[in-house]
């Protein structure tokens, strides 16, 4: 009981039992707006948007099925990474969304508009995210503007100023609102395959994006856990006037990471934008949703890098698992209705650890208390046993 009080102890597998109980429940309720909707299919349904390309009717098709999800996972773990890098640090990048714009436009535009390689591209978008995080950074270090607010204005003046940059020619395709392909226009800035298309009924929208954003959740994991910089953001975070009285740079950490989380979201949209697998479309009048995706991405894998790396997986899964399912019954954003409410599920996920480690103490003293009980009437008896015996000898001893 000890092994198993220890397991159920232990945090990590808590953030994994907790996350597991948000999809569970956000699920659940999507399966019940299903069958207020139309209960006949809403067996079917549900099954599709869990599953996604696991429905597929051949091989293949599954193959390069999953390969899109892979491709689309890249840019939002990116995204989660930028709002969970920040949220160490106590700050909620909430302008990832802006950010996310400012590395499509920079990207595009320098792989259209200038001809430039994708690493140079690359190099370019991770830029002008940091950029964009900085002004939030700058703004909270320096005149106490709260990152969120900042960060959602900035969200609509990027999507905007992104619209009126990528309407030049050089950019834009003029018969249509999207820009143009980068596969006919400057195939070096695609970002290359190397060979893992193979692996996915050659579809092309496979790259090393996928591993690269991978390699930086790993470096970010390791920045926060193992290096003294990651110590000091964390400390800032923390509490600032503490940090300061140590003699931290708090303004400057404050502004380093909205930066950085900047650069991760800005660099996530050359991931999207630099693969090919669609375009910018400069008549767009609502903020992507990729950075709003990450916050739950973000929250599902338990506000740890490597955790996102999945949590990301499963949100792209169900996201494009609700875009195959009858649509002349079900409207496709039920899968956006079941991240949002896994979302709010994960604002309990305090709630949850500290209802289980309730459980798990009251438990735990229960079994103390039997114990001790146990060990008190044994002794009662062990002396009353020798009580008994000392009188017997005391009575032949009188005899």
């Amino acid at each position: 009981m000890n092994e198993k009080k220890s397991f159920l102890k232990n945090p990590s597998y808590q953030a994994i039992l907790t996350s597991l109980l948000c999809i569970i429940l956000g699920l659940f309720v999507g399966y019940i707006v299903l069958l207020l909707i139309n209960p006949a299919g809403a067996g079917t349904a549900i099954k599709t948007i869990l599953l996604n390309f696991l429905t597929r009717s051949s091989g293949p098709a599954k193959l390069k099925a999953l390969g899109n999800t892979l491709a689309k996972t890249a840019p939002l773990l990116m995204c989660a990474l930028s709002i969970c890098f920040c949220y160490k640090v106590g700050l909620f990048n909430i302008g990832a969304a802006g950010q996310y714009e400012a590395g499509a436009c920079i990207g595009l535009f320098a792989a259209l508009g200038w001809g430039l390689p994708w690493y140079a591209c690359l190099i370019l978008a991770g830029l002008a995210g940091a950029v964009v995080g900085s002004i939030s950074g700058i703004l909270k270090a320096y005149r106490n503007v709260n990152e969120v607010i900042s960060g959602i204005m900035l969200n609509w003046i990027m999507l905007y100023l992104a619209n009126m940059i990528l309407v030049n020619p050089k950019v834009k395709d003029i018969a249509s609102p999207y820009t143009l392909k980068l596969e006919m226009n400057n195939k070096s800035a695609l970002i290359p395959s190397a060979g893992l298309s193979s692996f996915f009924a050659n579809n092309k929208n496979v790259t090393i994006a996928i591993p690269l954003a991978i390699i930086f959740a790993i470096v970010i994991w390791i920045i926060l856990t193992k290096t003294k910089f990651g110590y000091e953001l964390r400390a800032t975070g923390f509490n600032k006037e503490a940090a300061k009285y140590a003699g931290m740079r708090e303004k400057f950490n404050i502004i380093v990471t909205l930066a950085i989380g900047g650069a991760l979201a800005g660099i996530g949209a050359s991931f999207l934008f630099l693969t090919g697998y669609q375009e910018w479309s400069t008549t767009q009048t609502s903020v992507p949703g990729m950075g709003f995706n990450g916050i739950a991405a973000t929250f599902l894998g338990g506000l740890h890098p490597i955790g996102t790396i999945f949590a990301s997986f499963f949100i792209q899964s169900i996201t494009d698992g609700g875009a195959l399912i009858d649509k002349s019954v079900y409207p496709s954003q039920i899968s956006d209705l079941i991240s949002s409410i896994i979302i709010y599920l994960c604002g309990f996920v305090l709630f949850f650890k500290v209802a289980l480690n309730t459980f798990l103490d009251r438990k735990g003293g229960h079994e103390i208390s039997k114990v001790t009980g146990e060990e008190i009437k044994n002794n009662d008896q062990n002396k009353a046993s020798e009580e008994t015996v000392n009188t017997e000898e005391n009575g032949g001893e009188n005899k």
